[in-house]
């Protein structure tokens, strides 16, 4: 007799059908990695979904030029572990071309939008798998599983399609695409959860660590060479980061949490999301997610 699926058991069947419904259907397909929790989860049942087949669909990261370099230590390890095709869209590369401004002392986490849809647009891609959770952030919130893209790589939440009993349509036009999001309603919790259960690696950065940060609007930003700001007091602090992004961007919070356990023990007892706790990003207005999304972000 077969015994009942556990949560964790009904969302990865949810996710891998999404996946596989991607692939199946729609002609060029990548999966956007950071690197973070989220995607190393979202590659992990993209190889699940492929297989017995090997992990054929490319693998693609936006770097900044500002990551952690722990993050793309990682990032490579991960690459060669799963055997599967790496493409860099380089901000920095971009940057030296003239295709988009970097501005000094500020993030570059906005330009990331146009490196990555010129990506899409010269490699011909139709559809990119995304790590992206609702719980994390209300424009993440309104998302669909299929999220259509409009020929400028623009996003209208009130421009999309409805999804009734999980059906999915992926008819588009040429220079239309879609953001695929197989983890739409996965927690933070489940995540962590599933990381231990499939006993899935993550960059050292997740777990508590002595780091120098400074004080910034109430976030521990962390000490880089980049955008710390002049006449801040550095610190010396046990913390670990709840999100990857850009290190110019991304905030630490204080944590003694070394392992999974203590991390998931963490994250159950916290009333505010990754994103809402650590992203100065998101902080800029109070549409700030939204506004980037309209423009080609993730």
């Amino acid at each position: 007799m077969l015994g009942t699926l556990t949560h964790l058991d009904q969302l990865e069947a949810e996710s891998i059908s999404i996946i596989r419904e991607a692939v199946g259907e729609l002609n060029k397909v990548g999966l956007l990695f950071s690197g973070g929790k989220d995607s190393a989860v979202l590659l992990h049942l993209t190889y699940k979904a492929l297989w017995p087949a090997n992990l054929y669909i490319p693998v693609i990261h936006v770097d900044t030029g500002h990551n952690f370099p722990e993050v793309i230590e990682f990032r490579d390890k991960t690459v060669k572990k799963y055997n599967a095709n790496l493409i860099v869209a380089s901000v920095e590369d971009a940057i030296t071309k003239g295709k988009v401004k970097d501005q000094k002392g500020v993030s570059r986490n906005k330009i990331q939008a146009p490196v990555l849809v010129e990506l899409i647009e010269s490699e011909g891609f139709d559809a990119l798998l995304g790590g992206a959770r609702r719980d994390e952030e209300k424009a993440r919130a309104k998302e669909r599983v299929f999220s259509f893209r409009d020929a400028f790589s623009s996003w209208d939440p009130r421009n999309q399609r409805p999804e009734p009993w999980d059906i999915y349509n992926t008819l588009h036009h040429d220079g239309e695409h879609f953001r695929i999001f197989p983890l739409s309603n996965w927690t933070e919790l489940d995540i962590y959860q599933y990381i231990k259960q499939e006993q899935i690696e993550l960059p050292s950065i997740y777990f508590a660590h002595e780091r120098d940060v400074y004080l910034d609007n109430d976030l521990l930003m962390p000490v880089n060479d980049w955008i710390t700001k002049p006449d801040v007091t550095i610190l010396r602090k046990t913390v670990r980061f709840r999100t990857v992004g850009d290190m110019t961007c991304t905030a630490a919070i204080e944590s003694t949490a070394k392992n999974i356990d203590e991390v998931i023990a963490e994250v159950a007892s916290s009333t505010v999301s990754e994103r809402g706790a650590t992203r100065a990003d998101d902080k800029t207005s109070k549409w700030s997610m939204e506004e980037r999304k309209k423009l080609g972000y993730f």
